[in-house]
């Protein structure tokens, strides 16, 4: 049995952005059922992947399809902090790099929450340089052995532009959502991460345009139609809101 746990933080959301995430979910089911292991990434820091990651393995649990969401920034994880996140026993907290090391069993790591379809492996335990356990077999064995047991596997992974974790991570999943700060991140540097997801054999199920303002839904809206959308999938537009989370 796992160890369940408590998220204290937990903001309820605006009805836009509830839908927002609602319409990626239910595009996410269309996909089939040979995508499970869906990696949540961006192309730079503070662009909301975390915020997205959450909420949408929260949307997918509570709509009855058995998920977990792994916290897959060994370097710099915000998940425990943003959500403060702890066991309901008040013990020491372990998650993927305490497993993947070899120092804990995977029962010991996985947290189940008050959502009844839902749980959680954190990282708590951020290490220098995780390459060598992301490259592991016992990494993609995992992956593969949560596959068997949960419908979706969300997976929240360092930014594309920081550490080439993402590539790694992305070459032994099913697929990636691409989460782009309206504004800010430059086209040059989506298409390059494209490219990465490319060369990484993760095929990009979508895009999330992140704290969308007046006037610019329209014009990004035209620029992901004509560059991405006919090639790469689904794109969706959210608020302002997630500007208050990673």
């Amino acid at each position: 049995m796992n160890t369940r746990c408590k998220i204290l933080e937990q903001p309820e959301l605006p009805y836009s952005v509830e839908e927002a995430i609602n319409r990626l979910r239910i595009n996410i089911s269309f996909l089939g059922s040979d995508i499970r292991k869906i990696m949540i990434i961006s192309s730079e820091p503070n662009e909301g992947k975390s915020f997205i990651a959450m909420n949408l393995w929260r949307q997918m649990a509570s709509a009855g399809e058995k998920s977990i969401l792994i916290d897959a920034d060994l370097r710099k994880s915000v998940m425990i902090d943003n959500y403060k996140i702890s066991r309901e026993d008040g013990k020491e907290l372990w998650g993927l790099s305490h497993y993947l090391s070899d120092n804990k069993k995977l029962v010991d790591c996985i947290l189940s929450t008050d959502l009844e379809n839902g749980d959680i492996l954190p990282n708590a335990n951020n290490i220098v340089n995780p390459s060598l356990l992301l490259e592991s077999r016992r990494f993609s064995d995992l992956l593969n052995q949560l596959a068997e047991e949960y419908r979706y596997i969300f997976l929240d992974v360092p930014p594309l532009g920081l550490v080439s974790d993402g590539e790694r991570i992305g070459n032994v999943c099913d697929g990636a959502v691409l989460v782009v700060r309206s504004g800010v991140t430059p086209k040059g540097i989506i298409r390059n991460s494209i490219a990465q997801l490319e060369r990484a054999g993760c095929p990009l199920l979508g895009i999330v345009l992140n704290r969308v303002g007046a006037g610019e839904n329209k014009y990004y809206g035209r620029y992901y139609s004509k560059y991405y959308g006919k090639h790469y999938g689904n794109k969706y537009y959210t608020d302002k809101y997630y500007s208050q989370k990673e």
